[in-house]
């Protein structure tokens, strides 16, 4: 592979990336990696190469080990922010100490990343670093914010207002709301409106591990602590250090890693599995919950104490059910977002399948309305999503529904012809066999009403209805 790639015509900088690393094959190995994620990529041999191709290859970001000749990791970010402050610069390194961590930050580093790691992990740093500095650019700030708090209800813009003031300090805020209403994207928000912005954004689900492997992930381990333990492993306190740390759904974690969290929140220190001295931390903490944390406590599942240290400032997110303003709005931005993911046209949203998503109970809040959408984005090829693309009405949240009629059973096998047949009969039985006013009601033209009536006809399915 050919380190001095030349720049492709046309293309900016914001898609190229730079890779410094005096290790042949492991500059090799990166730079392939990086080019499948669709990036521009270039390699230079050490610190000088590095600058010299910064200058002409104009990267936005630069991944760089740290133990190069000439010039070390940390003297190159240094340099690079005095000659282009808005790159964003990664170190490598297998020599990793928090302090070395610390002094990377310190010199202008947005990241770093223990030798050896994953592919995975590098293809995560990249996109999160991406969408940051997609942040930070005026013209696309919008969009991204909107991409992750969209709404125009006007409690939603009440709490978003008050989140603005409470970002801006060093405040624990205790995030309370069902699934799926968007607690880590408020979360992010906050994060990306405080002073710690361009600091490390950590997030543990506390409910997807299991106990053992939570208390490593949190607070790391030495080499030798336990069987397994091969090598020094730094855990998500330590790697937030400067930054925010997310403890997701954390009413799951056991009373005894309860005990060991309240003092990292007590001493702003953490004590590594194994390890004999305590490392100083400086984090902001931010918890999410979609249960109620005070009733927890009386019931013996959550420390006191602790639930007391959480809940410094309270937010609670309003399920999608009290939002009604906002089920349409999302509804069409989900449906641009999920044609845009899966490359096809942007269907139009009918003014019949509105009004149906107004009526369902949306016990998976926003989440569900993102896969729903999803679903009648596919549902409707290159039509109109429809609501006969949309989910049923719970028996226990919908009006009763009028008989169907003789000819339209209930559907066998489910597949998309029955279903939209089921939903043609039903409101053809609605409406008194009026196709007009079936045509109306399902959002389709009284041709295409016909077409389909003439298609089940030719299945043998017996049709007595007079056209209107």
């Amino acid at each position: 592979m050919n380190d001095r790639e030349t720049t492709i015509e046309g293309s900016e900088s914001h898609d190229r990336i730079l890779i410094v690393d005096d290790e042949p094959s492991m500059r090799t190995a990166l730079m392939e990696s990086v080019r499948r994620l669709g990036y521009e990529v270039q390699g230079a041999i050490d610190g000088s190469d590095a600058l010299e191709r910064v200058t002409r290859f104009r990267p936005w970001l630069v991944i760089t080990d740290l133990k190069m000749p000439r010039i070390t990791g940390l003297d190159l970010i240094k340099d690079i922010k005095a000659r282009a402050p808005q790159t964003v610069i990664v170190l490598m390194t297998a020599y990793g100490t928090v302090e070395t961590a610390v002094d990377a930050m310190k010199f202008g580093a947005s990241d770093y990343l223990l030798k050896p790691f994953s592919m995975d992990l590098l293809e995560r740093v990249i996109t999160n670093l991406k969408e940051g500095r997609d942040l930070e650019s005026p013209g696309t700030s919008t969009a991204v914010e909107g991409r992750a708090i969209l709404t125009q209800d006007p409690g939603m813009i009440r709490l978003l207002s008050t989140v603005e003031g409470v970002a801006a300090s060093q405040a624990t805020v205790l995030i309370n709301g069902e699934s799926g209403t968007g607690k880590e994207l408020l979360a992010r928000f906050i994060h990306t409106r405080s002073p710690r912005a361009h600091r490390p954004f950590i997030a543990v689900n506390c409910a997807a591990l299991p106990d053992g492997l939570l208390e490593s992930e949190l607070f790391g381990h030495e080499r030798g602590a336990f069987t397994g333990a091969m090598m020094k492993k730094i855990g998500k306190f330590e790697m937030a250090h400067t930054g925010t740390i997310l403890l997701d759904e954390i009413s799951e974690m056991n009373l005894g890693l309860q005990a060991k969290l309240l003092r990292v929140l007590q001493e702003r220190e953490v004590d590594r599995i194994g390890g004999r001295d305590p490392v100083a931390v400086n984090i902001r903490v931010i918890a999410t919950t979609n249960r109620n944390l005070y009733r927890e406590v009386e019931q013996g599942r959550f420390r006191e104490d602790l639930y007391y240290r959480l809940n410094v400032f309270p937010i609670t997110v309003p399920p999608l059910r009290e939002r009604p303003a906002d089920i349409a709005l999302l509804a069409r931005h989900f449906t641009g977002a999920s044609a845009v993911r899966n490359g096809v046209a942007q269907p139009a949203l009918s003014e019949a399948a509105v009004a149906h998503l107004q009526t369902l109970p949306w016990k998976g809040n926003v989440r569900e309305l993102e896969n729903v959408m999803e679903r009648g984005v596919l549902l409707a090829g290159q039509g109109t999503i429809l609501p006969m693309h949309l989910p049923e009405a719970r028996q226990d949240q919908a009006a009763p529904a009028s008989p169907a009629p003789a000819a339209a059973p209930a559907p066998v096998n489910g597949s998309l012809w029955e279903m939209e047949r089921e939903l043609i009969f039903k409101t053809l039985s609605r409406v008194k066999d009026n196709r007009t006013h079936a045509a109306k009601e399902l959002g389709i033209s009284i041709r295409t009403l016909r077409n389909k009536l003439r298609e089940y006809r030719e299945t043998e399915l017996p049709l007595t209805m007079s056209e209107n």
